[in-house]
């Protein structure tokens, strides 16, 4: 009997990755969608890369994670739910709550539902930066947490953070059998132009929109190994009870910079970088900018030894990520 997955907000850049995987490895696959009228949006990006015979396998449910309308019907005969929804901003919203209030509430009310039709498989997209505690020095594994109480702390950091903690808490008090996949910045090409805001900072890039790069450095991912890694979670049952850090390896701004303007020479990509007194100045007029600003001068780096020796995952580099997301962008956008 075939198993049927539940992923939320599978109109994501990631999930839809995510779709593919699970059907082609000859799972059914739910999606949730605010809208039904996005299904046709999805159906159109995955089936060509999962096989037409996938079509019969892939379905979808009206669900918000600000309701809980739909939920019980999104639940229904599934085996295992891979939580990906939540929202991801470029610049940080002036209420950070507009932010965490939804993805705690959100995997709250996923969860719920699951372990109310006593479904107890779960995987959930987290993010690295639940994991990076800016009052540590060095390499990070999946044992640190964000300090949500340092003040430099991000809306986004503490709404992944906070509802990656939640999702624990449940866990344990529903006897949910949780794995949390915690991706590092996602690149590689999307499987159509409803992308969102994740390859933003690669257009920024090739259109040449800064004069300089900040000093600043995190760790990278292509979106084929976070869905990758998300179909060995729900494989191994090993897996259970633990995170994963979805990271290849590290690059600064400039690193990037240098990638891209070697593979477009002719594009206006500024490969140095900026004064942090420089930024904080043009972090008045950039939102963009000022959220990244408690980060300048550092680099963040992160060990993906669980997931290599656990999953057998072997990521592909930083700089391969980034030059599909780019070879994407410039073919099928005005990037």
């Amino acid at each position: 009997m075939t198993e049927t997955v539940l992923i939320t907000g599978i109109s994501g850049f990631i999930a839809k990755h995510i779709a593919a995987k699970f059907l082609a490895a000859g799972y059914a696959v739910r999606g949730t969608v605010r809208r039904l009228d996005r299904a046709d949006e999805v159906r159109k990006a995955v089936l060509p890369v999962a096989g037409a015979r996938a079509a019969e396998r892939l379905d979808f449910v009206a669900a918000d994670l600000e309701s809980d309308t739909g939920w019980a019907e999104a639940m229904a005969g599934v085996n295992a739910v891979i939580h990906t929804a939540s929202p991801f901003p470029i610049a940080q919203p002036k209420d950070e709550n507009d932010l965490i209030r939804p993805a705690v509430q959100g995997t709250e009310r996923v969860l719920r539902a699951a372990a109310a039709v006593g479904v107890t498989r779960v995987v959930l997209t987290s993010s690295v930066v639940a994991i990076l505690n800016e009052a540590k020095i060095g390499v990070q594994t999946e044992d640190d947490w964000c300090d949500v109480t340092i003040p430099t702390t991000t809306a986004y950091g503490k709404s992944k953070t906070l509802a990656e903690r939640r999702a624990w808490e449940m866990a344990k008090a529903d006897g949910l059998a949780l794995t949390t996949i915690n991706p590092g910045f996602v690149l590689g090409a999307p499987l159509d132009a409803n992308y969102g805001s994740s390859l933003g900072i690669v257009e920024r890039f090739l259109k040449g929109k800064d004069p300089m790069q900040p000093p600043y450095g995190l760790p990278i991912v292509h979106v084929q190994d976070v869905a990758e890694m998300h179909l060995r979670a729900a494989q191994r049952p090993e897996t259970v009870g633990k995170r994963f850090i979805a990271a290849a390896g590290s690059m600064t701004f400039a690193e990037m910079a240098k990638v891209l303007k070697a593979a477009y020479p002719a594009r206006k990509i500024a490969t140095k970088e900026a004064p942090i007194f420089v930024l904080r100045v043009l972090s008045l007029f950039d939102q963009s900018i000022k959220s990244i600003l408690p980060k300048l001068g550092t680099v963040e780096r992160v060990s993906n030894a669980r997931a290599m020796r656990d999953m057998g995952m072997d990521f592909a580099p930083p700089e391969q990520a980034l030059r599909e997301a780019a070879a994407w962008l410039v073919a099928n956008t005005k990037a």
